[in-house]
C-alpha cells in the first residue's frame, strides 16, 4: 500500500505505478494505493521486482512529491523437488571387492532457496539395491556393502537411489534416479577341464602340421582373464605332438609333429595342462590357476603307398659305360598289413631321363645310352614306385648319377705363352714358367711332367725343368744368342698326365730374341732391333718413311688430273651432240640447211661405218656388231633408207623411234622428196600406204591403221 501525506482522503491524489511487472503482474489503485498481484508468482522464475510509485495532483497532473523506489521480494516456498540433472547413471565396481568400496557419486538439484527454510536441503537413500550397496545421506557417495560379490554369479546390478527435500522430513518433496552397476572381472577363476580323459582317433596318413584334434578347458572369468595357455607335458608320445591356443575359441589344437605309422605303435597317450596366461596375485592363495587332462590317441590304419630305403640315392657310373650296364638299384616296400608288391618306373620331365632305364619288378637302374662326363657331369631324375594293388597309390624318390671320369684327354699347356730371351741370357736362366690343363675331371693328387720331345733333347739352346707340383720352367743352356742369326725358337715340349691310360701331348713354345739390357730388361723384339747395327738410326727410318709416302702422294694426285681432264673433254664432246641434237628442231631447207648437222656424215660411206653407233641415244645393252657394204658414191637415197630400216630391224638394242641423224634429210633436191605434209594430197585417198607393210614388223601397226582403212568423203574437213 501506498500513501502520501498530502492525501487528505478527498480524492485529489492520484497514484501511478511503473518499473519490472507494472501493469502485468502488478497494478495499483489510483484512489487508494493498494498494490496488488494479478497473477501467481514464481521465485525460481524472478526472486523480486523493483518498482517505482509517485503521487501527483488528479486535477493539474502534477506531482506531489517526488517519485519513489521501492522492491518487491518473493518469499520462497518448497514448490520444487529435488532432481538429478546427470541420471541415470552407469557405473562399474571390480568383483570380489571389500565391503565400502567406491562406486560412484549422485548429486541431486533442488531449485527452491537454499537461505530460506529446508526447502532446498536434500537427504540422499537407496530405495532398490540393498543390501549390496549403500550411499552416504549427504554426500551421495554410493559404495559396496557387501563382500566378495562374484561376478561370475551376478554381474548388473539397478540401484533406485532418492533424493528428498526438507531435510528428509515428513512433507518433504523427493525425487529418484537409476544408477546401473556392473561387476567387472578379475581372474579369480582357473581354467578347468570339463573332463579327465580326451579321446582322438588320427589315421596313420595325417600330414605332418596338421590339427588333429581339439580339446577346451573352461574358464568363468572374461576377455584377456580368461586366456588359456595349452601345454604337453613330457611323457608316452608327446615329442610327436604339438598343442597351440585358438585365440578365439580358447580350444587347445594338437596339431603333428612328426608322421605316424600304424605299423609301428598304434596308440599315444600323454597329458596336457591348461593354465591361465594372465595371473591377480590377490587370488593366488585359492591355488594353482591350472589345470590337467589325459589326450589318448589311437592310429588308425590306413592304405598308404610304399616307401623307399632311402630319401634319396646317389650312384656312380664310368663314362662310356656300355649300354645295358647296371648301376644301381631303389627298393620300397609296403609296410601295410596286405604287403603288396612293388612296381617302378621312371618320372618322365624331359630328354635326360632317356639316359637311363629302370626294371619295373626289381628297380635295377641301367644305361641306356652312352655317357659323356665332359657333355653331363650329373644326372638328376625321380623314380616313382606304386603297390601293385592300389596303383594309385605311389611314392616318389630322387636319384642323383655322377658320371665318373676317364682319362681320354692329354694335358694341354694351359694358355698360349710369349716367350723371350735377351741376347745376353746366361746358362740356367729361367725364361719362363709354363702350366697345363687337362679337359678330363682330374682325381685328387693327379700330376703333370713336362719334358723336351726326343728330337730337342740333343740341341744346346734350351731345357725344360720339371718343378713337380703341375709347373715346369725353360731354361737358357748356352750363353748368349745373336737375334741376326736366328730370331726365333721352336721349343717342342711334352707333358704328360699321372691317370691311367697315360695321355701326353706335345706343345710348341715359340721364343723369341729380344734386346736387353745389362739388367736384363727387354728393350726391343720388333723389326727395329735388325736395322739398327746397320747404322740407321730412328730419325732416319722416319725421314724415308715420309718421303715415300709424300712420292705416293704426288703420284697419285697426277693420275686424278689426268682423269679429271679426261672426262671434262668428253663431256664436252656429249655436250655439243646433245645441244645439235636438240637444237634440231626445224625442217625445210634440205640440203641448203647445213647449220645445225654435218650432212656429209650421210654421203661419206667410210664416216657411215665409223658412227654407225648411234649418237643421240646411250645403248643400255652391249649392241651387236652390224657388217653391211659401203655404199658407193651415187647410191639411190632410198635404198640407202631402206638399208638402213632393215639393219635397224634386226637390230635388238636400237630404240623403237626414228631420229634425226638415222633418216639423214629431206627438201628440195632429195630424192625422197620432201616429207613435208604442206603439199600433200588434198585426200588421203589418193595416197597409198601399202608400203609400210614392206618396212618391217615395226612399223606394222602403222600399216594397219592407214592400209584397211577405207575412205569415207565425209570424215574430210
Amino acid at each position: 500500500k501506498l500513501h502520501s501525506d498530502l492525501d487528505k482522503g478527498v480524492g485529489t491524489v492520484k497514484y501511478t505505478l511503473s518499473g519490472d511487472g507494472a501493469g502485468t503482474v502488478f497494478t495499483i489503485d489510483e484512489t487508494t494505493g493498494d498494490i496488488h498481484a494479478i497473477r501467481s508468482l514464481d521465485r525460481e522464475e524472478k526472486p523480486f521486482y523493483t518498482l517505482r510509485a509517485q503521487a501527483v495532483d488528479v486535477d493539474t497532473k502534477k506531482p506531489l512529491e517526488p517519485e519513489s523506489e521501492f522492491i518487491i521480494k518473493v518469499q520462497d516456498i518448497n514448490d520444487n523437488e529435488p532432481k538429478f540433472l546427470d541420471g541415470p547413471y552407469v557405473a562399474s565396481v571390480p568383483e570380489m571387492s571389500p565391503v565400502g568400496a567406491y562406486v560412484l557419486q549422485v548429486k541431486a538439484t533442488d531449485a527452491d532457496d537454499p537461505t530460506y527454510g529446508n526447502s532446498a536441503r536434500v537427504v540422499y537413500s537407496i530405495l532398490q539395491g540393498q543390501p549390496y550397496f549403500s550411499i552416504d545421506p549427504k554426500t551421495g557417495v554410493i559404495r559396496t556393502a557387501l563382500p566378495n560379490m562374484d561376478r561370475e554369479v551376478k554381474e548388473q546390478y539397478q540401484v533406485l537411489i532418492q533424493a528428498k527435500d526438507m531435510g528428509g522430513q515428513l512433507g518433504g518433496l523427493a525425487g529418484t534416479t537409476t544408477v546401473n552397476i556392473t561387476l567387472t572381472d578379475v581372474n579369480d577363476n582357473p581354467p578347468r577341464f570339463p573332463k579327465s580323459i580326451f579321446h582322438l582317433k588320427v589315421p596313420e596318413t595325417s600330414h605332418v602340421g596338421s590339427a588333429i584334434g581339439r580339446i577346451r578347458a573352461v574358464d568363468p572369468d572374461f576377455g584377456k582373464n580368461a586366456e588359456i595357455e595349452y601345454n604337453i607335458v613330457p611323457g608316452d608320445g608327446g615329442n610327436l605332438f604339438d598343442i597351440t591356443t585358438d585365440e578365439y575359441t580358447q580350444e587347445g589344437v594338437i596339431k603333428l609333429k612328426k608322421p605316424l605309422d600304424f605299423e609301428t605303435k598304434k596308440a599315444y597317450t600323454f597329458k596336457v595342462e591348461a593354465s591361465n596366461l594372465h595371473l591377480d596375485h590377490r587370488f593366488h592363495s585359492v591355488g594353482p590357476f591350472k589345470d590337467t587332462a589325459t589326450v589318448k590317441i589311437n592310429v588308425l590304419d590306413m592304405d598308404e603307398p610304399p616307401v623307399f630305403s632311402k630319401p634319396l640315392y646317389t650312384m656312380e657310373v664310368y663314362e662310356d659305360t656300355p649300354v645295358g650296364t647296371i648301376i644301381g638299384a631303389v627298393t620300397a616296400q609296403d609296410l601295410d598289413a596286405g604287403s603288396s608288391s612293388v612296381r617302378y618306373f621312371m618320372d618322365w620331365k624331359n630328354d635326360v631321363d632317356s639316359y637311363f632305364t629302370i626294371d619295373a619288378t626289381e628297380g635295377t637302374i641301367a644305361t641306356n645310352e652312352l655317357l659323356d662326363r665332359e657333355s653331363t657331369a650329373q644326372y638328376n631324375f625321380s623314380i616313382i614306385a606304386s603297390k601293385v594293388s592300389n596303383p594309385l597309390l605311389t611314392s616318389k624318390v630322387n636319384v642323383i648319377i655322377n658320371v665318373l671320369d676317364v682319362n681320354e684327354f692329354p694335358p694341354e699347356i694351359s694358355v698360349p705363352y710369349e716367350t723371350s730371351v735377351c741376347e745376353n741370357a746366361k746358362p740356367g736362366q729361367v725364361i719362363q714358367t709354363i702350366t697345363a690343363a687337362d679337359k678330363d675331371l682330374s682325381p685328387a693328387g693327379q700330376r703333370f711332367s713336362f719334358k723336351l720331345s726326343s728330337e730337342a733333347s740333343n740341341k744346346p739352346n734350351f731345357t725344360v725343368h720339371d718343378y713337380r707340383n703341375n709347373t715346369a720352367g725353360i731354361e737358357t743352356r748356352r750363353n748368349g744368342y745373336s737375334r741376326r742369326q736366328q730370331e726365333l725358337y721352336f721349343l717342342p715340349v711334352v707333358i704328360e698326365d699321372s691317370s691311367y691310360p697315360v695321355q701326353s701331348s706335345t706343345n710348341t713354345l715359340t721364343i723369341r730374341v729380344c734386346r736387353c739390357d745389362s739388367d736384363g730388361t727387354i728393350q726391343s723384339c720388333n723389326v727395329e732391333a735388325i736395322f739398327l747395327p746397320v747404322g740407321l738410326s730412328t730419325g732416319a727410318l722416319i725421314a724415308i718413311l715420309l718421303c715415300i709416302v709424300i712420292l705416293l702422294v704426288i703420284v697419285v694426285l697426277y693420275v686424278a688430273l689426268r682423269r679429271q681432264k679426261k672426262k671434262d673433254t668428253l663431256m664436252t664432246s656429249k655436250e655439243d651432240i646433245r645441244d645439235n641434237v636438240i637444237h634440231y628442231d626445224d625442217e625445210g631447207g634440205g640440203e641448203e640447211d647445213t647449220q645445225a648437222f654435218d650432212i656429209g656424215a650421210l654421203r661419206n660411206p667410210k664416216v657411215i661405218e665409223d658412227n654407225k653407233i648411234r649418237r643421240d641415244i646411250k645403248p643400255d645393252t652391249l649392241r651387236f656388231t652390224r657388217h653391211r657394204p659401203p655404199a658407193e658414191d651415187n647410191t639411190d637415197i632410198r635404198d640407202f633408207i631402206n638399208q638402213r630400216l632393215q639393219e635397224n630391224d634386226v637390230d635388238p638394242s636400237a630404240p623403237p623411234y626414228d631420229s634425226l641423224a638415222t633418216y639423214a634429210y629431206e627438201g628440195n633436191g632429195s630424192v625422197a622428196e620432201s616429207l613435208s605434209s604442206i603439199d600433200s594430197l588434198t585426200t588421203e585417198a589418193d595416197q597409198d600406204y601399202d608400203y609400210l607393210s614392206d618396212w618391217g614388223p615395226r612399223f606394222k601397226i602403222l600399216a594397219d591403221m592407214f592400209g584397211e582403212e577405207s575412205y569415207n568423203p565425209d570424215k574430210v574437213t
